[in-house]
């Protein structure tokens, strides 16, 4: 059942034409949901309006620059603590990179000479690897496998960006 255009004509501020409203009584004595809709709305319509006490907006304002301050003082905090461990663990890896370049500065260019070459033929035969990989691939594998395989791998990815947005979320207070 479409309750659309009913919950609309329910909520809606301004009067409705008498065909709308025989089609709106005629749908209240069939359907319990917008009946219980109609009920809710009228009871809120005639619900009377308490204005706050004096005093509630400077209140209101105080409470919010306190949050505000103390969210500033943690990611403060926070900034701090992650710069000093990042800088804390660059300094643990670069120690022995550190310390054989004071002793020997040859021995050091040698292993940077080294590790660059060993980074460069590492990309080198994975690029190799991933083309061959390419041109065999498509013969094994069915459009629908890589289908299931894209749809698969995208679900994760969706998974992933929600479970990371929903904990990093910080609870608002009321």
């Amino acid at each position: 059942m479409n309750h659309r255009p009913f919950e609309d004509w329910l909520l809606a501020d301004e009067r409705i034409s008498s065909e709308h409203t025989r089609e709106l009584q005629s749908h209240l004595r069939v359907c319990a949901s917008c009946a219980a809709l109609a009920e809710v709305n009228l009871a809120l319509r005639s619900a009377k309006t308490v204005s706050p006490k004096p005093g509630f907006t400077a209140r209101w304002h105080l409470k919010l620059a306190e949050r505000l301050q103390v969210q500033r003082k943690r990611q403060l905090v926070g900034g701090l603590i992650l710069v000093m461990g990042t800088l804390g663990l660059l300094a643990w890896f670069t120690a022995p990179w550190l310390s054989t370049a004071l002793r020997s500065p040859v021995e050091f260019i040698a292993s940077w000479i080294g590790y660059l070459v060993f980074v460069v033929t590492t990309v080198q035969a994975f690029s190799q690897a991933g083309s061959v990989l390419l041109r065999v691939l498509p013969g094994f594998i069915t459009p629908y496998m890589w289908m299931v395989t894209a749809s698969t791998a995208s679900g994760i990815c969706l998974l992933w960006i929600v479970s990371i947005w929903k904990f990093s979320r910080i609870p608002q207070g009321v």
